[in-house]
């Protein structure tokens, strides 16, 4: 690695306790490496969703890009968060989860909207912005593009499974090296 790669890698060990997953490919390109890492931090420690919807999110997005790497990350965090197993299980099995929170399931199916149809209904806009305001929204898109992002990076390098770890979905297309 050249130096500025050196020092990515350094400020990422760093914040993140070791540079693996993505960040072994975006390192390519010290200036996009820079930019995911800080919107991936935003999104996953900063933006104003509570921590199970961010871990929510994250997993919704990492399973319609059949980004195992990613699911496998996080999967365990977000049950530990507060995401519902049964919910989890919906999501891996592309099943509508269901929430007892109304505003989790608002945000579910938010999420559900824009990943699956690509547009929001009108009623579901107007559910979200009730219970998380036009910034929970913003941070919402954000976040969701940010683990698109990461699933496409994921898929495209190869990123390896985690050792140990099975493929977390039945219908996946496995791969297994980073190219």
């Amino acid at each position: 690695m050249d130096p500025r790669q050196q020092e990515l890698a350094a400020r990422i060990a760093g914040r993140r306790g070791a540079v693996r997953g993505p960040f072994r490919v975006w390192l390519h390109s010290p200036e996009m490496c820079e930019r995911a890492e800080s919107l991936g931090a935003f999104a996953r420690f900063d933006c104003s969703l509570p921590r199970h919807l961010r871990e929510l999110t994250l997993l919704m997005a990492a399973r319609n890009w059949d980004a195992q790497y990613s699911w496998n990350a996080h999967v365990d965090q977000a049950i530990e968060a507060g995401v519902p197993e049964a919910a989890v299980k919906a999501v891996a099995e592309r099943r509508p989860a269901v929430f007892e929170d109304d505003a989790d399931q608002t945000f579910y199916q938010f999420c559900r909207e824009v990943l699956e149809d690509h547009f929001v209904s009108d009623e579901t806009f107007a559910d979200a912005l009730e219970h998380f305001g036009a910034k929970g929204l913003v941070d919402t898109i954000g976040a969701l593009g940010n683990f698109t992002m990461l699933g496409m990076c994921l898929n495209t390098f190869q990123v390896d499974l985690q050792a140990g770890k099975e493929p977390p979905f039945p219908d996946i297309r496995g791969h297994g090296r980073v190219r």
